[in-house]
């Protein structure tokens, strides 16, 4: 059994929580039989080489990983905000399911591993999605701007940068976020470039979580750049193009410190 996961970026701006994209970079798991886990690539000298391997804790919530042998080859970089748990979690779902649940069936399972069910949903469906108290909708198969991921090498933990956040805001950072968020939702379900870029602004989460690259970004949009997120929490930055071979090749000469990728956004996750 072969499978791969996508990497993903979550809250797309003001979808907080609930919004995901899918992204082409893609995780990749073969169970064999026999015993042992291998991985190569991201994360192959801190991860786990065993039964504690979230993606083998994954798949054992679907089947047993007994006499099964796992290879996987890792390329979502790790603590970035490209959904590195989500897309392992995804990949032990979907190789144990072997295609015999739903998305939102293993969405349900997965969420024992990864309570931030976004990214999962993302991860399993492809696309750009919606997920709410146990619920997934593929609103968009593609969108009409391209994203980069500018990518440091410093890292930030999901946990940490969620401790951040203010447990209440102000009524008039609420109701901004909330016109965005259905901004964001008409653009991808429309196709939308305009109505995108417009919407990619966030006051919940984005002003606690401080970001010298995602200002810097901002304040000097490159040349085919419409707007920049951050991705997930951080630290790596989406800059969404209309012209992405110009916009990723300016991106790459102001930041050569950090990996650029000119990514897509692909119609299918793992199932």
């Amino acid at each position: 059994m072969k499978v791969r996961a996508p990497a993903t970026s979550a809250n797309l701006g003001p979808g907080f929580d609930c919004a995901a994209v899918a992204l082409d970079l893609w995780n990749e798991l073969e169970v064999t039989e026999g015993d042992g886990v291998v991985v190569e690539g991201e994360g192959a000298w801190e991860l786990p080489a065993d039964e504690t391997n979230l993606a083998v804790r994954a798949y054992a919530l679907v089947a047993s990983p007994s006499g099964k042998r796992f290879h996987f080859v890792n390329r979502i970089p790790l603590e970035r905000g490209l959904g590195s748990s989500a897309a392992a979690i995804a990949l032990g779902l979907a190789a144990a399911s072997r295609g015999g649940h739903s998305a939102a069936e293993l969405l349900a399972l997965g969420s024992r591993l990864e309570s931030h069910q976004d990214n999962l949903g993302a991860a399993l469906t492809g696309g750009a999605c919606v997920t709410w108290r146990g619920q997934i909708t593929q609103i968009a198969r593609t969108l009409p701007l391209q994203p980069i991921a500018v990518i440091p090498e410093s890292r930030t933990a999901t946990n940490e940068a969620r401790d951040a956040l203010p447990s209440q805001i102000p009524h008039e950072d609420g109701a901004f976020t909330a016109a965005h968020a259905l901004l964001l939702g008409a653009g991808l379900a429309a196709g939308s470039a305009e109505w995108l870029a417009l919407a990619l602004e966030d006051r919940l989460h984005e002003p606690y979580r401080p970001s010298a690259l995602l200002d810097d970004i901002r304040a000097n949009l490159p040349p085919g750049a419409a707007a920049a997120t951050l991705s997930g929490s951080g630290p790596t930055v989406l800059v969404w193009a209309n012209d992405a071979e110009r916009c990723a090749a300016t991106l790459a000469e102001r930041y050569d410190d950090h990996r650029v990728l000119s990514l897509s956004v692909p119609e299918r996750g793992a199932l």
